[in-house]
């Protein structure tokens, strides 16, 4: 297609003797085409006098404007170093008159302008970059370099930052650079020299671009972003750059990287420094703190350049005023920033790309993006036209008549619509952006709604989390609110006292009172928590990045399943490149689903019984992750697993699949090193210490307390001969001390085994292992008289912890989890769970229908009271001490309307239960089922 069978819209000439003037330049164009000239030049007198220059070279670039921009680009790189600077300006007229003409005649997208500034700017500096350290090598003032080393910049890169980065370089835009060399490339003692020839080129490659001659400029170059411009060089060591930003960064200097890019010189060492900032960038927790940073730096720039108040179109600036360029870039990416280290489809680099995928991702609203993204758009076509005009590097709408009314003809409208249009876009995107940054601040409101306790919120500003002025200064703003959610509780000042539970114990409050400020309904879901779980609420206060998950999008969604946990868990932890931050990340991630797991269970959208297979689910697929990651670290110093590897069994209640909120882990580690005698690594083991050290990188790596917390807490007490016997079996001796040594105990405890992790192989062989095993140790008399003992010595050992405990005593569910094993044991079956271990005591004549259903009913109640009872309280349970909130979620749960009908309840059931065990120790099973 011709250029101008593409076209879309024209300008109207405001100066109609200067555009004809411009067309009798190129008298031989088609009319389409001679209608553009004439409005481009009759507005613009930069393009008049770029049209007159470029008057034998127009016609062709018009064919196909593509075609003539990839001419300049395949061209310039053969120009002569000392021919440099000139070839450079005369492109860089060339490529501003097709792209200004492109985008007036609505040939090229907005993308496609911007696109198209910036690859010119990339090469110019590339080919700016080349040519000065060229200088320098053949100088000799590099030392250890040669001029083969041009190819890699002798280790020198520069980083694209800001609308460059981007690729959505305006019209007349300067250019923001970042200059880095790695240093490591030299030797320490010719460090000095090269820096300072590096610097030298740097300087000179800036002012190869950025000074004017008869023939004009290529880029107004910047180099100021750099860290610390003041007192730094121009061109900087990657080191140094490193360490500042570790100690010295900023929100607005993480905000720019969004957008930085490796635009020339040795590309590869720039993204691996990219790569290494990745971490600051991308915090790992949602950083609502952002925003505030966000909103104190466009405070600052209003004030600055004069552009507060009401606008006025006349000089707004339509990059740095109110529902400008600059605040649409601030949503997107402080919204990028807020998210991104969580999300990491968000790491893009264009504004209109961003609020795509922060739309997509559900982080905004997508008829909020697409507003922004349409007024965006607008305004950088406005932007561009004021460029034009001059070659200026301005934003600012015109203050007189007369230059409305060239602005208005450069758009084709009329001054009227142009104006109105304006405005309206203006305002919108005012209006979708003021409400997510922080308000400005006002006094907070000095009464305290009635019937709160006023010396509760009296206590708040001596608490760590409102020391700082940052994080007081936000509270002021939330506290009003917070109150007033507090005061519409069922129950105010219990309400009130959970909230301050959980203020108290928040180390900081900077982030997540940004966070609250964001997102409102999450402080009626931590009254909520609060007054429901005060455990909960604790945790909070230690872990309160958890709140991450709940605004992910699908906190709310249904239970995904182990397998579907353990693949998002290893892509966490696939995520980072060092142990000990994958078990941080382990940590995070399960902090999170945990969390999840008990509010899914307070809220109602989940029950004991499912809260608690949740919890085993969590557990299995955390255990699966962290011991992959263990394996592998493992097996960088002492080689791979030797034989078939190693098993891990989870025993009790990890076995049975059923976990409440503070379940530790039961686990067994079997290894088969088949005819190995060690590994065969940097460090090689024999096979026995191989495997005890192994398991005991795992047990660390649960139970190790980290800056993320610990995992669970670890017993290994079910392995044979318990405490005595080496932390890892292997194979074979398991199998020979379960034949001829184990203990009735173990093999009772062997029923709720299961294999969580470890080769298929090896895992399908041990269940299969057990499987038999329990078919033919389950003679009735030595299982009962164990049973009976076990009873004795658990009583013994063991006080019940109130009368809520619903674990120890008589009829409970240590009881009745030692007679399921039994039933399962004597029947000889593999079933793990209490329910089914009941139903084969039933099938086998040991236990009658009735006694099957008493044990059933005590074990539910119990069971729930006691997944009920880790959740609200990090203490054993005791009713008086429960709030409101509390106390009905455990009616709830168990379906009784008062405390005491409950506790009678509980009384009557575990009673009969211990009944039925008294008996049925004495009575021996009818028959094995198959």
């Amino acid at each position: 297609m011709s250029f101008a069978s593409r076209m879309k819209r024209t300008p109207t000439a405001f100066d109609p003797e200067a555009g004809r003037e411009a067309l009798s330049y190129v008298p031989d164009l088609s009319p389409e085409l001679g209608t553009l000239i004439q409005g481009a030049a009759g507005c613009s007198p930069y393009l008049k006098s770029l049209i007159e220059r470029e008057a034998d070279w127009l016609p062709f670039a018009l064919d196909d404007p593509e075609a003539a921009l990839d001419t300049l680009h395949q061209a310039l790189p053969e120009t002569a170093p000392d021919q440099m600077a000139l070839a450079l300006r005369r492109a860089k007229g060339q490529m501003a008159l097709i792209v200004a003409l492109a985008d007036l005649g609505g040939v090229w997208s907005l993308e496609d302008v911007t696109g198209a500034l910036t690859r010119f700017a990339d090469l110019a500096v590339a080919l700016a970059l080349r040519t000065e350290l060229g200088v320098e090598l053949r100088r000799g003032k590099l030392p250890g370099m040669t001029e083969d080393d041009l190819d890699t910049s002798a280790g020198m890169f520069v980083l694209a930052m800001g609308k460059m980065g981007a690729g959505e370089l305006n019209y007349s835009s300067d250019i923001d650079l970042i200059c880095l060399f790695d240093e490591s490339q030299y030797d320490a003692d010719d460090y000095h020299e090269a820096r300072s020839s590096l610097v030298r080129a740097t300087r000179k490659m800036a002012a190869l671009l950025n000074d004017r001659t008869s023939e004009g400029y290529v880029f107004r170059t910047d180099l100021r972003l750099r860290p610390d411009p003041a007192v730094t060089p121009v061109c900087l060591a990657v080191s140094a750059a490193e360490t500042y930003y570790e100690s010295l960064g900023r929100t607005w200097e993480r905000a720019a990287y969004i957008k930085a890019r490796p635009a020339a010189g040795d590309l590869k060492a720039g993204a691996q420094f990219l790569e290494t900032m990745r971490p600051f960038v991308w915090r790992r927790h949602l950083d609502f703190a952002a925003i505030e940073d966000a909103h104190n730096m466009r405070l600052r720039i209003r004030e600055h350049k004069g552009l507060g108040g009401e606008v006025n179109l006349s000089g707004h600036n339509i990059k740095l005023g109110r529902g400008g360029i600059r605040e649409i870039e601030f949503f997107t990416q402080t919204r990028q920033l807020i998210s991104g280290g969580r999300d990491a489809s968000l790491r893009v680099r264009g504004t209109v790309d961003g609020l795509d995928r922060l739309a997509d991702s559900g982080w905004i609203p997508q008829d909020a993006a697409r507003t922004l993204q349409g007024h965006y758009a607008v305004h950088r076509e406005i932007e561009h036209r004021l460029q034009m005009l001059r070659d200026a590097q301005t934003q600012t709408l015109p203050t007189t008549q007369e230059e409305w009314q060239r602005l208005a003809a450069f758009t084709g409208q009329s001054l009227k619509d142009l104006q109105d249009d304006l405005k309206r876009r203006i305002g919108e995107v005012h209006d979708v952006i003021e409400g997510f940054f922080a308000p400005e601040d006002t006094a907070p409101r000095a009464d305290t709604p009635d019937g709160l306790d006023e010396d509760v919120i009296a206590r708040w500003p001596a608490y760590p989390a409102l020391r700082s002025t940052r994080a007081l200064h936000i509270f002021r703003r939330l506290r009003p609110d917070i109150l007033s959610r507090l005061s519409r509780a069922s129950n105010p000042n219990e309400a009130l006292r959970a909230f301050d539970g959980f203020l108290a114990g928040l180390p900081a409050g900077v982030q997540v009172f940004s966070m609250f400020e964001a997102n409102p309904q999450l402080v009626d879901l931590l009254i909520d928590i609060a007054g429901t779980s005060p455990a909960l609420s604790a945790y909070l206060s230690r872990h309160a990045g958890v709140f991450d998950a709940v605004l992910a999008g699908d906190f709310f969604a249904d239970w995904p399943g182990q397998e579907a946990l353990f693949t998002e868990a290893q892509a966490r932890l696939g995520a980072e490149d060092d142990y000990e931050r994958k078990l941080d990340a382990a940590r995070r991630w399960h902090k999170e689903w945990h969390f999840r797991v008990g509010v899914h269970h307070l809220r109602g959208l989940s029950d004991a019984e499912r809260a608690g297979a949740q919890y085993a689910d969590l557990a299995g697929a955390t255990l699966r992750a962290v011991w992959d990651v263990v394996r592998a670290q493992f097996a960088l110093k002492h080689g791979p697993e030797p034989g078939r590897g190693a098993a891990v069994l989870g025993m009790g209640s990890l076995g049975a699949g059923w976990l409440n909120a503070g379940s530790d882990l039961d686990l067994i580690v079997i290894y088969d090193p088949q005819d190995e005698d060690s590994s065969d690594g940097p460090r090689p083991l024999a096979t026995r210490p191989y495997f005890a050290r192994l398991t005991q990188a795992l047990i660390t790596a649960l139970t190790a307390p980290m800056a993320e917390g610990r995992l669970y807490d670890v017993d290994m007490r079910l392995r044979p001969s318990g405490n005595q016997g080496p932390v890892a079996t292997s194979w074979g001796s398991f199998q020979s001390y379960q034949r001829d040594e184990a203990w009735a105990w173990e093999h009772l405890a062997l029923t709720r085994a299961e294999v969580i992790t470890g080769p298929d192989a090896l895992g399908k062989d041990i269940e299969a292992f057990r499987t038999e095993l329990l078919k033919t140790k389950g003679a009735a008399e030595p299982v009962l008289k164990e049973i009976s003992e076990m009873r004795v010595r658990i009583a013994e050992a063991k006080t019940p912890e109130g009368e809520w405990d619903t674990k120890l005593g008589a009829g409970r569910l240590q009881e009745i989890e030692l007679i399921a094993q039994g039933a399962a044991l004597m029947g000889g079956t593999p079933e793990r769970s209490v329910q089914e271990g009941l139903t084969r005591g039933v099938a086998i004549g040991w236990l009658s229908d009735a006694d099957g259903a008493a044990l059933s009913e005590a074990y539910a109640l119990c069971k729930t009271i006691v997944q009920v009872g880790r959740l609200v309280s990090e203490k054993p349970l005791d009713t008086a001490a429960l709030g409101e909130g509390a106390k009905s979620f455990l009616l709830r749960e168990t379906g009784f309307e008062r405390l005491g009908e409950l506790q009678a309840a509980l009384a009557d059931a575990t009673l009969a239960a211990a009944k039925v065990i008294d008996a049925i120790l004495t009575r021996k099973p009818k028959d094995k089922c198959p």
